[in-house]
C-alpha cells in the first residue's frame, strides 16, 4: 500500500507548525508550504503530511513515520519533547511487533499520537 498524504487537525495552526517543524527535521521532513489554512511538510518539495485548523475540536489520531535509523527514533523523541510534546513512550524495541521495531511515540499539542519507528537491526 501507498499513501500519498495524510492530514489531521489541530487547534493552533502555528503552534502546531512549529512542533512539527522541530520534531520531524531529524527525518529531513520540512514545512514546505500553507494552502488554504493548511500546512504541508514532506520532502524534496511534496508534501506529505498536512496539519489544519477546523472549528470542531480534533479527534485524536495515529501518524507513524519511518526513520532509517535508531538514532534518529532518539533524536525525533528529544525534539519532540523540547518542541512541547508529551512524552507515551520512550525509544525501546516492541518485540510484540518484531525483534527490530524500535520506536518512541510523543503526544503532540493537541493529542495526536506521534510514533517514529526505525525497522533496521540495532
Amino acid at each position: 500500500m501507498t499513501i500519498d498524504h495524510v492530514g489531521i487537525q489541530v487547534r493552533d495552526l502555528e503552534r502546531s507548525r512549529v512542533f512539527y517543524s522541530r520534531a520531524l527535521a531529524v527525518l529531513g521532513i520540512t514545512f514546505i508550504r500553507d494552502v488554504g489554512g493548511w500546512a504541508g511538510f514532506g520532502k524534496d518539495g511534496c508534501e506529505e503530511f498536512w496539519i489544519g485548523t477546523r472549528p470542531t475540536t480534533p479527534q485524536s489520531t495515529h501518524v507513524g513515520f519511518r526513520a532509517k535509523t535508531r538514532e534518529q527514533v532518539e533524536q525525533f523523541y528529544a525534539g519532540a519533547l523540547a518542541a512541547g510534546g508529551t512524552s507515551k513512550s520512550a525509544p525501546r524495541l516492541f518485540p510484540e511487533y518484531h525483534p527490530d521495531f524500535y520506536a518512541a511515540m510523543v503526544l503532540d499539542p493537541d493529542g495526536h499520537n506521534i510514533e517514529v519507528v526505525c525497522h533496521a537491526p540495532g
